[in-house]
Parts: C-alpha cells; sequence; structure tokens
C-alpha cells in the first residue's frame, strides 16, 4: 500500500511539475502580451487556464478570441464564453470569413489549412493593432501523431503551441481539468461542423445549419459522443449517425424523430453506422 501511495504521489508531482514549467513559459508571453486562439474545446481551455494563472501572477497582458461562422456550432461558443467568464479572461467573438475563400469550399483534404489561416490572419491583425506580441492555440502532443493540414498554417504564422512543446496529452489534459473542477474536463471532441461533411463534397453554411440542428436535435435528447455526417453521391444526399457502442440503443430509440427530421431537410435517408463512432469519419 506505500509503494502504491509513494508512486501516486510521484505521478501528482510530476504532472504539478510539468505545469508550473508551463505556467512560467507562459509568464514571458503574457508580459508582453498574449492572444490564445480559443475554440471552446478542452486543450484551448486548458491552455487559457493555463495562461490565466501566469496573468494572475505576473500580470500583463492576456486576450482570447473565439471566432463565429457557419461551421462553428453555437454550443461551442456558449461554451467559451462561459469558461472565460469563469476564469476571469475577456474573450471576444470574432467573425471569420473562410467561407469567402474557394479552396475552404470545396472541402479537399487542405480544408483545415485555409480555415487555420483564416484564423491566425485575423489573430495577426489584433495584435497588431492592440500591440500583443504573440498568440497560442491548443495544439497539443498528442496531434503530433494525427496529420494536422492546419498546424502548417500555425508554423506559417508562428504561433505558439506550449501544450505540445511541454508534452501535454489530452488524456492529461482532461484528467488535469476534471481534478481541478472543470466540467469542461468532459466535454466530448468537438471539431467544426465542415469536419462532418464528406471529403470532396462542397460546403455551404446550409448545409452546416442542417447539421448543427439535427445534432442538437440528437444531444437534447440524450446523446453525448456522436457524429451526424453529410453523405452525397450525386443524385441524393443521405445522413451517417456515427455514435460510440454504449449509445448505439438509444440511437435506434430516437430513429423515428431523426428520419423524419433530416428528410424535412431533404436528406434521402439516414443510416446508422455500425462501426461506432471515430475521429476523422468524414474521410471514409
Amino acid at each position: 500500500m506505500t509503494s502504491l501511495r509513494s508512486e501516486s504521489m510521484d505521478m501528482i508531482s510530476e504532472a504539478q511539475l510539468k505545469f508550473d514549467g508551463l505556467i512560467s513559459k507562459l509568464d514571458s508571453y503574457v508580459r508582453e502580451g498574449l492572444l490564445v486562439a480559443f475554440s471552446g474545446g478542452v486543450d484551448s481551455s486548458f491552455l487559457l487556464w493555463a495562461a490565466s494563472e501566469a496573468h494572475k501572477r505576473t500580470g500583463g497582458r492576456l486576450l482570447a478570441i473565439t471566432t463565429t461562422s457557419p461551421s462553428v456550432p453555437q454550443r461551442d461558443i456558449d461554451d467559451a464564453l462561459s469558461f472565460a467568464k469563469r476564469i476571469g479572461v475577456e474573450c471576444e467573438l470574432v467573425e471569420s470569413e473562410e467561407f469567402k475563400n474557394e479552396r475552404y469550399v470545396r472541402n479537399d483534404r487542405m480544408r483545415c489549412y485555409f480555415c487555420k489561416s483564416e484564423l491566425f490572419r485575423i489573430s495577426d491583425s489584433i495584435i497588431r493593432d492592440r500591440n500583443f506580441q504573440y498568440v497560442a492555440y491548443g495544439y497539443t502532443a498528442s496531434d503530433k501523431s494525427d496529420i494536422r493540414p492546419g498546424h502548417q498554417a500555425a508554423k506559417e504564422h508562428k504561433v505558439l503551441y506550449p501544450l505540445a512543446e511541454f508534452g501535454f496529452t489530452k488524456d492529461e489534459i482532461r484528467k488535469s481539468l476534471r481534478q481541478n473542477g472543470y466540467e469542461i474536463g468532459e466535454k466530448p471532441a468537438s471539431p467544426c461542423l465542415s469536419s462532418r461533411v464528406m471529403t470532396g463534397v462542397s460546403i455551404t453554411p446550409m448545409m452546416l445549419k442542417d447539421i448543427e440542428e439535427l445534432e442538437n436535435l440528437l444531444f437534447d435528447r440524450g446523446l453525448k459522443c456522436f457524429r451526424v455526417r453529410h453523405h452525397d453521391d450525386g443524385e441524393s444526399r443521405f445522413i451517417r449517425l456515427e455514435v460510440v457502442p454504449t449509445e448505439m440503443e438509444r440511437a435506434l430509440e430516437l430513429k423515428e424523430i431523426l428520419v423524419k427530421e433530416a428528410k424535412m431537410r431533404g436528406y434521402r435517408w439516414v443510416t446508422l453506422d455500425l462501426e461506432g463512432y471515430r475521429t476523422g469519419g468524414a474521410n471514409r
């Protein structure tokens, strides 16, 4: 028992040392003015919280910006504003104009690059106008194993990614948020609505509005970890629903209302993907 307790204490100490190192690094950024690109998701919430701790310790300047566009779910905007208010950080909403870029709209495998390029164009403009020095975003050590064109945009704009620099994984981030009483640590991953559209199908604001409304319908009725995927075979459109295995029974209970609402929006049918929810499902 003593050995187990000692091992647990060592793990806590290691995590605290890592977090203290992150805050010390953020101290220098906040002193000169740090803007955090804040989506309202788990990773960027952890980054903003750490930056707020640095700000409390050293003063300086800290600002969060959250972009709004047809690709951003209203739930994420609400989560961002709520979390920023809770930790005492100013959060501004800024309209993003990625839909003016045809290369974004055509929805190929570089879509995220053009989305992040727009985000960091906005960020660069704000720090120039307000005399901030740095922009940071919530790229983590776990993201290194994934193909992320958006990260290339971050590097081109010299955006900081301190969570990856200090080796924070997504599991560590969630655990730390939970241990410190932040319920956002339980939030499922929530990429932009455009990620629900089959790769190669051009995106429209109305399409994303339909997806958001259908996902809200399911969320309000108890589903937590799922995706409504938009498919188009050239002749008809259909929905493919991905849910984690533990929620498939509940999804089937909701089939009538989901099919009804989908058909009202012009979808020909709705399918339940028996392989279940997984990231990057729109590429399959």
